[in-house]
């Protein structure tokens, strides 16, 4: 199989140096930037399989490289960021960014974050090149027979609650803020209000979730909206 290529993009060489280090176990290929010019520039010469983006970045700031990539390539974006406030993080996934990691941060738990964003792109896909089927710990979810199973039985979804679970399965692990799901996924001239993403989230936890008040599939990202849960295991952050 190909090795995978990761860019990091940080201005602190002490970063770079555990980032790459721990890729490098993992057997990943990495490429270095250290400004935001260099990320673009190194972005269009070595077409990478994912970035790990700083925030804080000389010459072009990492919001604005994260938007740059992301309006002309389709490539998965980690922003790793010692700016841990809701709003940078809002502004992050609304720009695209694919998963949000605040330094002090765990090399393991990054590692997995990168895993678990790759596979993500490694779905089976149909004639057209888009991915058809997603299965994740005992959830089945077919595109082409619009059918959802858990543990083998089959799960009735309105067409609304599977192209609500669909879209944040198939872009897992992307937080989406609740505006973001609304224009997506309802009508142009939709008028209502947050209220109604609130209960499809609900009604489709009651039909997927083993326990709907601990959900395993559909997580709430407080303060930012939801994301479907890849099933990579949680490891804590050390100080």
């Amino acid at each position: 199989m190909t090795e995978k290529k990761v860019l990091i993009v940080d201005d602190d060489p002490k970063i770079i140096k555990i980032v790459e280090h721990s890729l490098r176990q993992e057997g990943y290929t990495v490429y270095m930037a250290t400004d935001g010019e260099q990320a673009l520039d190194m972005t269009e010469k070595v077409n990478p399989d994912l970035l790990i983006l700083d925030l804080m970045l000389p010459k072009i700031e990492g919001f604005e490289v994260c938007k740059k990539i992301k309006s002309v390539k389709d490539i998965p974006v980690i922003i790793l960021s010692a700016r841990g406030e809701e709003v940078d993080k809002v502004v992050g996934f609304t720009l695209g960014a694919d998963d949000y990691q605040t330094k002090p941060f765990s090399p393991t738990e990054l590692v997995m974050r990168v895993k678990a964003v790759l596979r993500r792109y490694r779905q089976p896909a149909g004639p057209d090149g888009k991915r058809e089927l997603i299965t994740c710990r005992g959830l089945e979810v077919n595109l082409k027979d619009r059918t959802v199973k858990r543990d083998g039985n089959q799960v009735e979804l309105t067409a609304k609650e599977f192209n609500l679970l669909w879209y944040l399965a198939v872009n897992s692990p992307r937080v989406f803020t609740r505006q973001q799901l609304l224009e997506a996924l309802w009508e142009p001239d939709f008028y209502g209000d947050e209220n109604t993403l609130t209960v499809h989230i609900r009604r489709l936890r009651e039909k997927i979730e083993r326990n709907p008040n601990k959900p395993e599939y559909i997580k709430t990202f407080w303060g930012v909206g939801y994301k479907f849960e890849s099933g990579e295991e949680t490891i804590k952050q050390t100080p």
